[in-house]
């Protein structure tokens, strides 16, 4: 059970290789063993038999797979402590994101370590102790969910809770080869969360592969009432990013001087160059977002939580994190403002910077550090891991950082996906190629993981219609807007029936495509299907010029789809590109000729 997915926990259950009680009895001893520092409160085996003993319906999508949580988000009965003694308290509830992980089936097995108040990126920030890298010990694992990353590392659960404000469900990620997804802010709901910023906090999922992470998403995406800060989601999300997607850059990159780190990035960059057009970007306006975190009024949020403690016990708090906390006090409320007006002008920056590509990619972090390192400064290496998640919540976007190889000192280094709100979905579509080309084992274990699962389409229903297209409505293509002005979603790319015949035809700004159907002597044809509101369906139509139409197209899987196609007259003056495959590739040629 060392390393095993949701799906091997699932498949054993279902097979009756193992009871949800026979599984915890023996996965308790392995707790039992498993390092101290991962841990803030490790509940034993009655504990975890009683959960078990519960469980009677095995249809539950979750059923006996045991999970931990970090200890500033509550379970009912347990203490929660933001690893502060001083702070701590009996949680009367379960969080929200606890409350539909146990009510699906899962078991908490601990609550566990974390930098105190969730103030740190390094992991040694806890009375509790530092928790050591499962790779290498005398290396940080990251934070400040240092105790959740590392324990889905060493496969002593499949999937673990985090949260992130800076980056604290990323850099652990990178460091114990897992996968941390850092959604939307507001996707899975932050009720029963100990807050480090309220306005930017998310609660974040450690999982061992992409499969889990989704899944979990899906589980946890759901609008809490009860929760100020949660949000709906849109009624229609994109699923996927396009077939060959623009991944945004950063042009210039600090290393801090970890040459291991920037060499890793570099061999990162030519195996994405094989599923993405790669494209440099000036990111200083993310720089400059990321400086106001610490810089700026948000650390207030912070002091607000901890202030009447830090007035009555300041010796409760570490003197790193009274340092960070207590100039909040100075800050004034127009200070509070110029930082909002501020951060509206970079949003705005930013948001230019993120239409011009499908999704950003950077290093989840430009460098790691041994424990004796931060020790020795604690402030400025905390400050440097900071580098590329800092402005990611600021900015409301999504994030979901991937393994990414090893260093030559055998240290993981992964990097991060970053895309606008409510593309979560989308960026796990993409890292589930990453995975199928660049598979990793599972964490710290050197387990091998199954390949990850094709993503399932979203069907039709009444109220939206799924169009295939083929040309200049492709994703980054000059028309791509004319779907976007009108809700469309990208729900994947495939190909067409072996029956089809692909033409550029004559005078046509911008260069436009010509489908014909040829059963004799056609072939497959790269497309994408969009799903559009049905209400913005006859606009779009409206749109579209002689010769081309909407008729039904066949996909390569036996599907009908509303699709373009052309008329059999304009063929005549028109060149046949068939043998490319695709619109990309014409356009790539033609390019290259001119």
């Amino acid at each position: 059970m060392i390393g095993w997915t949701l799906q091997q926990w699932q498949a054993a259950y279902r097979s009756g290789e193992i009871t949800p009680v026979q599984a915890m009895k023996q996965l308790a001893t392995h707790l039992h063993d498993s390092e101290r520092a991962l841990w803030i409160h490790l509940l034993d085996e009655a504990s975890l038999v009683k959960q078990a003993e519960v469980l009677t319906d095995l249809s539950l999508p979750l059923y006996g797979i045991p999970f931990a949580v970090k200890d500033n988000i509550d379970v009912a009965g347990l203490p929660t402590t933001a690893a502060c003694p001083d702070f701590a308290y009996i949680a009367e509830a379960d969080a929200g994101a606890v409350r539909l992980l146990r009510e699906a089936g899962a078991i908490v097995v601990g609550k566990t370590n974390l930098d105190q108040f969730a103030t740190g990126l390094v992991g040694t920030r806890s009375p509790y102790g530092e928790v050591p890298n499962p790779f290498n010990s005398d290396y940080i694992s990251g934070g400040s969910s240092s105790g959740s990353a590392a324990a889905v590392s060493l496969g002593l659960v499949p999937f673990a809770l985090g949260t992130d404000t800076a980056g604290s469900g990323r850099v652990p990620a990178a460091f114990t080869n897992t996968v941390g997804l850092k959604p939307t802010r507001g996707a899975i709901s932050t009720r029963g969360v100990v807050p480090a910023c309220r306005t930017l906090d998310c609660v974040s999922i450690f999982a061992l592969n992409v499969d889990d992470a989704r899944t979990l998403y899906q589980r946890l995406g759901q609008f809490d009432p009860t929760d100020a800060f949660s949000r709906p989601a849109p009624d229609r999300l994109a699923t996927s990013l396009p077939a060959r997607p623009r991944l945004g850059i950063p042009k210039d990159l600090p290393w801090f001087g970890d040459s291991q780190a920037k060499a890793l990035w570099e061999k990162q960059l030519t195996q994405l160059a094989d599923l993405a057009e790669l494209v440099e970007l000036d990111t200083m306006v993310l720089q400059d977002t990321a400086a106001l975190l610490y810089q700026g009024p948000w650390v207030a949020e912070r002091f607000t939580v901890t202030e009447s403690l830090l007035k009555e016990t300041p010796n409760a708090c570490l003197p790193v994190i009274r340092d960070i906390l207590e100039p909040a006090a100075t800050l004034s409320a127009a200070d509070t403002f110029r930082a909002q007006y501020q951060l509206a002008e970079l949003k705005r920056q930013a948001d230019a910077l993120m239409a011009s590509v499908d999704a950003l990619v950077v290093p989840t972090a430009p460098g790691i550090h041994t424990r004796a390192a931060v020790s020795d400064d604690p402030i400025t290496l905390n400050s440097q891991l900071g580098t590329w998640t800092n402005f990611v919540n600021l900015l409301d976007l999504c994030a979901l950082a991937l393994p990414g190889g090893f260093r030559d000192d055998g240290l993981p280094g992964g990097f991060t996906l970053i895309a606008p709100a409510w593309q979560d979905l989308a960026l796990t579509e993409f890292a589930g190629r990453w995975q199928q080309q660049q598979p990793w084992t599972a964490g710290a274990t050197g387990q091998p993981l199954a390949p990850p699962a094709p993503v399932a389409r979203i069907l039709d229903d009444d109220d939206t219609i799924t169009v295939a297209v083929v040309g200049a409505h492709l994703s980054g293509m000059p028309l791509n807007s004319q779907l976007t002005e009108r809700h469309a979603v990208l729900l994947e790319a495939t190909r067409t029936a072996p029956c089809y015949r692909l033409y550029a035809l004559a005078n046509t700004t911008p260069p436009k495509p010509g489908l014909i159907r040829d059963d004799a002597a056609g072939d497959s044809i790269l497309i994408e299907l969009w799903q559009m509101p049905m209400a913005n369906f006859g606009s779009f139509v409206s749109l579209i010029p002689a010769p081309l139409g909407i008729g039904s197209l066949e996909t390569e899987d036996g599907r009908w789809v509303k699709g373009f196609i052309c008329e059999p007259w304009a063929i005549a003056s028109a060149t046949e590109v068939t043998a490319l495959g695709g619109w990309r590739a014409y356009i790539a040629q033609r390019n290259n000729a001119s």
